[in-house]
């Protein structure tokens, strides 16, 4: 499902059999949309990857609830530290999602996850989801972001370097997932 705030939609003659229509300030899950349409009928669209605030909130809370994490609670959380941080949320529901079934399964009384700081020396364990929130943040951007890491290929090879490829190939299922808005 998708949901859409058209704020004044023009349309442009490009060619014989195109038309353009684009939305000025049209907002969607999806971003900003033009969208051409041929005089036989086909359809075609470009889609602009900005989400913006609204959307984004919508698309955490929704795809939190769909899978019945326990951090749905936590959605604006996720947003702002996402943010302050410098990058998109979908890190830190993709992560958690391959880590973890989006905190469904982590060691008990952990509050942990992303599965980080947790291997055979032990695990590292919060006082609450909103602390485990803010501190992966953090990590991700310090550890990954900063230093040039933000693929999940590139976050694979620091974050779990023992994997075969499926960490990352899980990682970025999920964030086409949450992306598109299919779930």
């Amino acid at each position: 499902m998708v949901y859409w705030q058209m704020k004044a939609l023009k349309i442009i003659v490009v060619g014989e059999n195109i038309k353009l229509a684009v939305s000025s300030g049209a907002t969607s899950e999806a971003g900003v949309v033009a969208g051409a349409v041929t005089e036989e009928g086909e359809r075609w669209g470009v889609e602009e990857k900005a989400i913006s605030e609204d959307a984004w909130l919508q698309l955490i809370k929704r795809y939190l609830w769909k899978y019945k994490s326990p951090l749905v609670p936590y959605s604006d959380l996720i947003y702002q530290v996402s943010k302050t941080y410098g990058f998109e949320p979908y890190w830190i529901l993709a992560i958690g999602q391959q880590e973890s079934n989006l905190c469904k399964k982590i060691p008990q009384d952990s509050y942990n996850c992303w599965g980080y700081g947790i291997h055979s020396r032990g695990t590292l364990r919060f006082d609450s989801y909103e602390a485990a929130i803010r501190s992966f943040a953090e990590y991700l951007q310090r550890e990954y972001f900063d230093k040039g890491r933000n693929t999940p290929e590139a976050i694979m090879q620091k974050y779990c370097p023992h994997s075969d490829g499926s960490w990352a190939y899980g990682v970025r299922q999920f964030i086409e997932e949450i992306e598109s808005g299919s779930f």
